[in-house]
């Protein structure tokens, strides 16, 4: 019960401020609308829509079972988590957990591998990490190399140390064992596996392309309303916040914190700030005066791997309908956080002489959401999305081929 009545007693008390400060939660609500149809709207619907019509036409079934020789022994997930790794990277929070529910509740993966698939699969977007953060806020595009060493990496090194979450072969009966995973190799060979597990999904599916597309625009915009809603309450929740000065007595916990690890005090508002908005945080990471850069670009890798509250939301919102836990989620995204501030701090060094090529990058125009879309979102996400596919594809052939290759009785 006592969940219950923190929760009345927060929102009775957010009530309360939102009467008090009634010109600051307006504010604070068109700001939030602002991000979301300017930044997220372009940057998420797309993806919420084409990542649908891939799942129902098969195309992530055939790319999961050429992935399987690859992530079951790296991450303990099947191959269809590579293909949520990979578009989750190029296009962001949350699709990478949207993603996750549908193959769960197509019994694709079970408890432990879904909850280990969006622990490392929930990252930021590189138009995001790249326009908005590099050249946006901090005015530097040279940072964008080091962020997105530090963010991406580690959210590989968590991916790694997933691996051990729940215990070996907990809930592999719970589930079938999709198409095309990983069994007795046959003779026809990981390609032909690859096109029968595609024909087999699209079968399964077996809706018309319209009526798909239909449902795939739909379930995105109700999606992205969920996900609006989400952004607008934790503006106005911050900015009442503000107003009744509660925040600076959490600028004052995040001081401390800061001087334990012994990194500037000034960045308190920039920590507390990203623990509930990522946009938040990283602008005020950016903003800070009199801080040298090395130290504001760790903080706003700890920012962009937490993800914010409002992110963790969003992770939860998708995944109540299932039965994949919170915590593991909570837990690795603080993990990752301080993962990718220890990476900034360990890489500014080695990886300073090759950041000037950055430099050129334009910065996004954050308020036209179409031209963002067309001359930054989709070709920024596409091209990593193809880049880190065709890395993790070749990597699962060399190992199945490797494998083989060892096996007597494949010779």
């Amino acid at each position: 019960m006592l969940p219950f009545y923190a929760a009345t007693l927060f929102a009775v008390t957010l009530a309360g401020l939102m009467l008090i400060f009634p010109s600051e939660a307006l504010r604070a609500s068109l700001k939030g609308v602002s991000i979301w149809w300017d930044v997220l709207f372009p940057a998420l619907f797309p993806f919420f829509v084409i990542s649908e019509m891939m799942l129902g036409v098969g195309i992530v079934h055939f790319f999961g079972t050429l992935l399987d020789p690859l992530m079951r022994p790296l991450f303990r997930v099947p191959g269809i988590g590579g293909f949520v790794m990979a578009m989750g990277f190029a296009s962001g929070y949350p699709i990478g957990a949207r993603l996750t529910a549908q193959l769960w509740e197509q019994r694709l993966v079970n408890r432990e591998e879904g909850e280990r698939l969006v622990a490392f699969t929930t990252s930021s977007d590189p138009i995001f990490l790249i326009g908005a953060v590099a050249v946006g806020f901090f005015h530097d595009a040279a940072l964008a190399g080091v962020l997105a060493a530090a963010h991406y990496g580690s959210a590989v090194l968590i991916g790694l140390l997933m691996r051990f979450h729940g215990k070996p072969g907990a809930g592999n009966n719970a589930q079938p064992v999709p198409a095309g995973s990983s069994g007795p190799i046959s003779g026809r060979g990981l390609w032909q596996r690859a096109f029968d597990a595609m024909h087999e999904a699209r079968m399964k599916d077996g809706r018309p392309l319209g009526v798909m597309l239909q449902k795939a625009l739909g379930s995105g915009l109700q999606l992205m309303f969920v996900v609006g809603g989400l952004v607008v309450f934790f503006s106005v929740v911050m900015e009442v916040m503000s107003s009744a000065h509660i925040m600076n007595l959490l600028y004052a916990g995040a001081e401390s914190i800061l001087r334990l690890f012994a990194l500037p005090a000034p960045l308190a508002e920039a920590v507390v700030g990203g623990f509930f908005e990522v946009t938040i945080g990283s602008k005020a990471a950016g903003g800070a005066a009199g801080i040298p850069e090395i130290y504001k670009a760790a903080i706003a890798a700890w920012v962009l791997s937490w993800g914010g509250l409002s992110v963790h939301a969003q992770i939860v919102s998708l995944l109540h309908q299932t039965d994949l836990r919170y915590a593991p989620f909570a837990a690795a995204r603080l993990l990752h956080g301080v993962l990718a501030a220890l990476l900034v701090l360990l890489l500014w060094e080695p990886l300073s002489p090759a950041l000037s090529v950055w430099s050129v990058l334009p910065e996004p125009e954050v308020t036209r959401p179409v031209s963002t879309l067309l001359r930054h979102t989709l070709p920024a996400a596409g091209t990593l999305f193809a880049a880190l596919l065709g890395v993790l594809l070749l990597l699962s052939f060399l190992l199945s081929f490797g494998k083989r290759g060892m096996n007597p009785r494949s010779r």
